[in-house]
């Protein structure tokens, strides 16, 4: 079903509302069209969420971005009360971790991602949502949104595309601004608009930053990765959990 289009601020923002947006949204002059929504219905126990949700992707059998974590999405996923749980905990003494991939392996050429999410305040892991390139060449570009460790204020990143150079990105350092309220104080509304032209990055409705500069052309893919922090220990009786409400993404 497609709803009448509504501005961004009303379409998918509301911290109070449980249910996954349904329909297009109306935004910046642009009409969106839903292309996947995903409210987490259906319990699942660990190792059976894949096989419950077969439209969700996962990385599985390596090390995370700060090669501390493993990847293990049979040993950290679940399905219950309508979240998608990452429990983000060791076994014998190795920190496992989870990123998944919402809509599979899907392209997109621009989108908007909206997850309804919180986490529990934890040391030692992180939580970002990411569009990433779909051919695996950092050098297209990168957008986080939110990024932070569990319990702390969340800040955006974008990547200028082409700007690869001793193995790493510049990113516009313009846009990082914080985010008014942590991950871990309750239910919040985190929005992705990649535009043409432009990257917005809302928060709970609320615009936090925009970028012009660091704004993909390739095919990008949508995935929440929950992992260990780049930097601090990862104390092996920390144990935490991220809880998405629900996904919706509009090409």
């Amino acid at each position: 079903a497609t709803a009448t289009p509504v501005p961004a601020a009303a379409a998918g923002t509301s911290t109070a509302s449980t249910s996954v947006p349904s329909g297009d949204v109306t935004s910046n002059g642009r009409t969106w069209k839903q292309a996947y929504a995903e409210d987490f219905t259906t319990n699942a126990a660990l190792g059976s969420v894949l096989s419950t949700y077969p439209q969700l992707g996962a990385y599985s059998g390596y090390s995370d971005t700060s090669g501390r974590g493993y990847y293990a999405p049979d040993k950290v996923l679940s399905v219950s009360n309508g979240n998608l749980d990452f429990w983000l905990h060791s076994e014998d003494g190795q920190p496992l971790v989870a990123t998944v991939l919402p809509d599979g392996y899907q392209p997109h050429t621009t989108g908007r991602v909206s997850i309804r999410y919180k986490t529990t305040n934890t040391d030692g892991y992180k939580f970002v949502g990411m569009l990433w390139p779909s051919s695996n060449d950092w050098n297209e570009g990168e957008i986080d949104w939110p990024e932070g460790d569990l319990g702390s204020t969340v800040r955006p990143a974008s990547a200028i595309p082409g700007t690869m150079s001793n193995g790493m990105m510049t990113f516009d350092s313009s846009i990082q601004q914080h985010s008014a309220s942590t991950q871990s104080s309750g239910y919040h509304v985190a929005t992705t608009e990649w535009d043409h032209g432009a990257v917005r990055f809302y928060w709970d409705g609320a615009l936090v930053s925009t970028t012009h500069s660091a704004v993909p052309t390739d095919p990008m893919r949508v995935t929440l990765q929950a992992e260990t922090a780049i930097g601090g220990e990862v104390p092996t009786s920390a144990s935490g959990h991220v809880d998405i409400d629900w996904v919706s993404i509009w090409d």
